[in-house]
């Protein structure tokens, strides 16, 4: 597999073709809380130049894959096959869907799976019993990897390189006053969760969310993704989550590996 380069890693790769690069960047500018864009707001959010900008934009639109009014632009359903086609090609998201649904009938919440991309998780499947976060969250929802319970547990098995590399880039920016943003602290944060094999969310990311999740291994003993279950803090403890949640979950996570050898 061919891992995902810097911006300095490319410059003088001959290989690297720059126009793609800019347009999937401006397919990731445009989220939930910006899906109409100018072309100065996605110039502004991707850093590109304005023109190279509305290049991009324009060809998305001629495409299919953009949609615009003559002011704003928008993404397009078409989009979504750039996704499924990744969903399609791995097994994990069908594996782990009944496995899901298991968890999420025995606890009566919601649980998901997600997969580290750079830093952010990224869902790949879900199973929602009711809404408890104001952001809908969907099969291909982002969210940041350093204050979410599946972002630890896969922070957690990177190799020390990586996480160090990670550490260093990434920007711990507070969603609550309960949001850890020192990286000493959460350096040790990540340690604890590597020993513990576990990560518990306590309102780090959204006021009245909590979330525990685990990791999910291949039968190589590789950590290739994680499942949570999230819940309002106002209904369940931290105590609980740990005695009651945690062991359905890691069944959880055994019985995935155990179809992925199949």
């Amino acid at each position: 597999m061919i891992e995902p380069k810097t911006a300095e890693a490319v410059a003088d790769d001959r290989n690297f073709m720059t126009s793609l690069a800019r347009g999937l960047t401006v397919i990731r500018a445009f989220s939930e809380q910006t899906s109409n864009l100018t072309i100065a707001d996605v110039a502004k959010i991707t850093g590109l130049p304005r023109a190279a900008a509305r290049r991009c934009l324009l060809t998305l639109t001629q495409l299919g894959y953009a949609g615009t009014d003559g002011r704003v632009f928008f993404l397009r359903p078409k989009v979504l096959a750039l996704g499924y086609s990744f969903l399609s090609s791995a097994p994990l998201a069908t594996v782990l869907d009944p496995v899901l649904s298991q968890v999420s009938r025995t606890l009566e919440e919601s649980s998901s799976a997600a997969v580290l991309d750079e830093e952010e998780v990224v869902y790949i499947a879900r199973v929602a019993t009711k809404r408890i976060m104001s952001l809908g969250l969907n099969i291909g929802s982002r969210l940041p990897a350093y204050c979410t319970s599946m972002g630890r547990v896969l922070l957690a098995s990177l190799p020390p390189e990586d996480f160090e590399a990670y550490l260093k880039r990434v920007t711990l920016k507070p969603f609550t006053a309960q949001t850890v943003t020192a990286k000493s602290e959460f350096k040790s944060v990540i340690e604890e969760t590597r020993a513990k094999g576990y990560a518990l969310i306590d309102q780090e990311l959204e006021i009245g969310l909590r979330s525990l999740a685990v990791p999910v291994k291949n039968p190589s003993g590789v950590v290739v993704a994680a499942i949570n279950v999230s819940t309002q803090a106002a209904r369940v403890e931290k105590d609980e989550m740990i005695g009651r949640f945690l062991p359905v979950l890691r069944t959880a996570a055994d019985e995935a590996r155990l179809l992925l050898v199949r």
